[in-house]
């Protein structure tokens, strides 16, 4: 395996909600990457009790990379990132998190390095589980707003409409696609490429 440069991606995180109720909401948008991801690369995710999640292991272009969907609910994301960081030893910059964006339409994504959590639970936890490291970097999937901040609950916890969907799925698998420049530090071609995606 190729040793790791410092800002090589180890570690790829998708964010979602445990259980059969909640697979096909909005919240899990980014558990539907991983979970495509892992298929691309033709590995299964599997329970990892200490992880307090579902991973895999791939190689991408030669770099190992873990992926994890935790299986902790969003609000407690954090327990799973930071379990399976500490354990590799990967620092908060080396981990790439996909999840679900109220401001952005669906059908866009968008990689962000950095930042606040822009009131994502899931985000959050993991900040504060990282000892409110904001470093690691974030794909950004479009599902849309409701319109109204006391919608957002209800929303995000239902399916989109099979249009809005398809236009998720389809920024999903861009997203997949510009995975191997992300790991392999081609990292403004990836942006350049996912930012001008039209799904």
């Amino acid at each position: 395996m190729a040793k790791p440069s410092e800002n090589a991606i180890q570690l790829i995180v998708g964010l979602g909600n445990p259980g059969a109720q909640y697979d096909d909401t909005r919240h899990n948008a980014g558990f539907w990457f991983v979970e495509e991801l892992a298929r691309a690369c033709g590995a299964v995710l599997q329970p990892e009790k200490k992880f307090f999640g579902h991973a895999a292991r791939i190689t991408i272009k030669g770099q190992d990379v873990r992926l994890l969907s935790p299986t902790t609910f969003m609000n407690r994301s954090g327990q799973a990132v930071s379990a399976l960081a500490t354990f590799y030893k990967i620092p908060p910059q080396s981990i790439l998190v996909a999840h679900d964006e109220l401001d952005l339409p669906p059908g866009v994504g968008r990689l962000k390095q950095g930042g606040g959590h822009g009131g994502h639970n899931g985000l959050r936890d993991i900040i504060s589980s990282l000892g409110n490291n904001k470093d690691f970097l974030r794909l950004r999937l479009g599902i849309g707003h409701p319109g109204n901040s006391k919608e957002v609950v209800n929303y995000v916890l239902n399916k989109p409409p099979v249009a809005d969907r398809q236009r998720i799925d389809a920024v999903i698998d861009e997203a997949v696609r510009v995975t191997a420049e992300v790991v392999n530090g081609a990292r403004q071609k990836a942006v350049q490429e996912l930012h001008t995606f039209k799904g």
